[in-house]
C-alpha cells in the first residue's frame, strides 16, 4: 500500500501576501506533477463521473459560464474552461478564487497547479492558508492515487478513515511551516493551527492540544 505521508513530499506549497488591483489578497499556491496526459488529468478534474471517484459528487451546469455544486461542500461559478490547460472558478464565494493551470511535460506527465486566492479581510493573514491548504492536500492526494489507479471505494468515506487523518495532522504541520516562513506571528499561526486541526482532525490529541493552547 502505498505511503500517505510520503505523498506529502510530492506537492510544492506557497503562501503570499499581494496587491491585486489596488485590493490585497492572500494567494495560496500548490503544484504537483501527475503521471498522465494533460487530456486525461483535464477529464479526472471536469467530468462529473470521474470527479466523484476521488473528490466528491458534483453537480451544475458544468461549462464556462456555468456553476457547480460539491455535494456537501463549496458551490461557485466556472468563470475560465480553456481545455486542456486553464480551470478558473470561484469557490464558496464571488472573491475566493482557485485557478487551475495544467502544463503538460516531456515525458507524458503533467504538472497541475493550484492558486486559491481570497482577500486579506477574508483570510486576516498569511496564517488563513491553514483554513485551506490541507484541504487541498487531501484533493492533491485523492487525484493521485485515482489517476495511478489506486483509488478504492467512496473517497469521502476514505476522507475520515485514520490513516487520512494522520495525513492530514501531517499537512497541517508542512502549512504551518509554510505560514511561518511567510512571516505569520506565532499568534496568528497558533490560532490557524487550531482551527485547521479542529477541521480537518477534530478527534485527535493534537486538536485537543491545540484549542487549549489557541
Amino acid at each position: 500500500m502505498r505511503d500517505l505521508i510520503n505523498e506529502l513530499a510530492a506537492v510544492h506549497r506557497q503562501v503570499s501576501r499581494e496587491n491585486a488591483d489596488g485590493d490585497e489578497i492572500v494567494r495560496v499556491t500548490m503544484s504537483r506533477q501527475y503521471s498522465t496526459d494533460a487530456a486525461d488529468l483535464w477529464s479526472a478534474l471536469t467530468e462529473p463521473d470521474r470527479i466523484a471517484r476521488w473528490f466528491m459528487p458534483i453537480s451544475g451546469d458544468l461549462r464556462e459560464g456555468g456553476s457547480f455544486q460539491l455535494e456537501g461542500n463549496a458551490d461557485g461559478e466556472i468563470l475560465t474552461c480553456d481545455s486542456p490547460s486553464l480551470l478558473r472558478t470561484t469557490f464558496g464565494g464571488p472573491d475566493s478564487i482557485v485557478t487551475l493551470t495544467l502544463a503538460p511535460g516531456d515525458d507524458g506527465t503533467t504538472e497541475l497547479q493550484l492558486d486559491h486566492t481570497v482577500p486579506l479581510a477574508m483570510a486576516q493573514n498569511v496564517a488563513g492558508a491553514l483554513y485551506v491548504g490541507p484541504g487541498w492536500d487531501g484533493a492533491f492526494l485523492g487525484l493521485a492515487l485515482y489517476v495511478a489507479g489506486e483509488a478504492e471505494g467512496d473517497p469521502v468515506e476514505a476522507a475520515n478513515s485514520q490513516e487520512v487523518v494522520e495525513f492530514n495532522i501531517v499537512s497541517v504541520d508542512r502549512w504551518t511551516t509554510v505560514v511561518d516562513d511567510a512571516g505569520a506571528t506565532s499568534a496568528e499561526i497558533e490560532q490557524a493551527r487550531a482551527v485547521a486541526l479542529g477541521q480537518f482532525a477534530p478527534d485527535s490529541a493534537e486538536a485537543e492540544e491545540a484549542s487549549r493552547n489557541a
